[in-house]
């Protein structure tokens, strides 16, 4: 057989298919031996559909439904086999560079005063950063008064995506805006990379960080190689924050509470971390200049010569019209006819 020629991923499956033998002999002996031929011994044909409620099958009526199955049968366990030809080859590589964001999800991130809210433009902001990646591996924390890992430094940048709908500000019970456990969390991700690989972390955020020494943590991951950038998302002038009640937080003197863009604090932040910062201005550029600065120095090599042969995978060529023939046996309803067929 060629290489790339017709074969099957998991060819054990095919072992089903000798399953259409014992259900066939069983269908033989039934239609002799079964109840309704039993009963014909105290009644004649025509009276057994008006005393059982229901109606035997013709042997041909029977053995056509058989044929049915058995084709249904078959074309799903020949696409479980995983029938595949063709290939491409994939050459492996190391990417040079890691990225860690750091997704501010406290209940300012809600503030409208850029539509349709801070949170909202902050998933867009990673989206295109994943659609313009070439090449960096990224991982993904969120963090308010605690910081969760949602995915690790990876290359399955669709992975993060599919997980960006999904993050709000309702992930977390107590509020706030703690880095300096977010940043824990980046160092200990980035110090499972190789060592010779180009590390930065992005704090995408608002500011207004309650932790008192964060600027000092920031400082000591700088002298082990982590770059930090920050994106500031929102406006100076800021807005009231919305509470979960659909109405605005208030302070202790009842006055509802407003956030505003630290620019100046988040900049500090940058510097202190051997990065820039950039206010997110929704156009790419700010996500293709942290690309940039992402992969400055590092240089992606080669895992030798080895290559993944990646096959085209065919088993759906039997399974779309195995689903379409079964659509008719999941009918809600159906006529009075057929169910005095039955």
């Amino acid at each position: 057989m060629v290489e790339s020629g017709f074969h099957f991923e998991s060819p054990w499956w095919l072992l089903a298919l000798l399953v259409m033998v014992p259900v066939g002999a069983w269908l033989r002996r039934s239609t002799v031996h079964g109840r309704i031929a039993r009963l014909n011994r105290y009644a004649d044909p025509e009276l057994l559909p008006h005393l059982t409620g229901s109606r035997e099958l013709h042997t041909q009526e029977r053995w056509r439904r058989f044929r049915r199955w058995a084709a249904l049968w078959g074309a799903l366990v020949v696409a479980m086999a995983g029938p595949r030809w063709d290939y491409t080859e994939v050459r492996l590589f190391t990417s040079g560079a890691d990225l860690v964001i750091l997704l501010d999800i406290s209940r300012s991130m809600e503030v409208g005063d850029v539509r349709p809210s801070r949170l909202a433009r902050a998933r867009q902001e990673i989206e295109d950063l994943i659609k313009q990646n070439q090449g960096v591996r990224i991982g993904l924390i969120a963090f308010a008064s605690l910081a969760h890992v949602m995915t690790p430094v990876t290359e399955d940048g669709q992975a993060i995506k599919s997980l960006l709908p999904s993050i709000s500000s309702d992930l977390v019970r107590l509020q706030g805006s703690r880095l300096g456990q977010a940043l824990e969390r980046a160092d200990t991700l980035l110090a499972g990379q190789p060592a010779e690989s180009q590390r930065s972390v992005l704090l995408i955020s608002d500011g207004d960080f309650t932790d008192p020494d964060v600027r000092r943590q920031i400082q000591e991951m700088a002298a082990k190689g982590i770059t930090l950038h920050v994106l500031g998302i929102g406006t100076p002038g800021g807005g009231p924050v919305p509470a979960t009640n659909g109405r605005f937080l208030l302070d202790n003197q009842r006055r509802v509470v407003e956030s505003r863009l630290d620019e100046e604090g988040l900049r500090l932040l940058a510097n202190a971390g051997g990065g820039t910062y950039q206010t997110a201005d929704y156009r790419n550029q700010d996500t293709r200049k942290i690309l940039e600065l992402a992969v400055s120095g590092s240089k992606a090599t080669t895992a030798g010569d080895n290559q993944v042969r990646v096959w085209y995978e065919r088993f759906y060529l039997l399974l779309l019209p195995a689903m379409a023939a079964m659509l008719p046996a999941f009918r809600r309803y159906r006529s009075p006819e057929a169910l005095k067929r039955r």
